[in-house]
């Protein structure tokens, strides 16, 4: 429970998302009914390559980015979108790049800024919701570098933000 748990919190807290305790208890329900699903199809797959943990973390991770992104798409009224029930992380000191984030077209326009690699995997990362080592299976780059990677990436998005206004 913990585990899935802290997943919430940090793909939430990834996607610039303060769910409330009721929203986690639903994502965290929706980690362990998937987990139930089909006679316990998903854990059936648990081929031992990892540990347990690490199998349990990459399917919540899923599951809760796929309802997050759900919510974002289904929310009530046409006039209400997803970015009505985003709350930006006190923590994030750059608060002002979720907004950014959730303009498409601005996104586009700055990854346009980005070359190669660093482009691959902001795309990948904060437009598809993959994880580091998803990442790292895709684009060839070592998944310890896929942090820096993005740091680094989001500092000159930051930069080319700010010049473009």
């Amino acid at each position: 429970m913990g585990l899935v748990i802290h997943v919430v919190h940090q793909c939430a807290r990834n996607r610039s998302y303060r769910p409330s305790e009721a929203d986690r208890d639903d994502l965290v329900a929706e980690v362990f009914l998937t987990l139930v699903a089909d006679d316990f199809k998903v854990l059936r797959h648990f081929r031992g390559e990892s540990s347990l943990a690490t199998y349990l973390t990459v399917v919540a991770r899923r599951v809760v980015i796929r309802a997050i992104s759900r919510m974002g798409s289904t929310v009530g009224s046409p006039t209400e979108n997803f970015s009505d029930r985003l709350h930006i992380d006190v923590a994030d000191p750059h608060p002002e790049a979720a907004a950014v984030l959730s303009d498409r077209d601005q996104v586009e326009r700055l990854l346009a800024e980005l070359e190669g690699a660093e482009r691959d995997v902001v795309r990948l990362y904060h437009l598809e919701g993959r994880s580091y080592y998803e990442i790292s299976m895709a684009t060839g780059i070592a998944e310890n570098s896929i942090g820096p990677l993005l740091s680094r990436a989001r500092e000159k998005l930051r930069r080319a933000d700010a010049n473009q206004t």
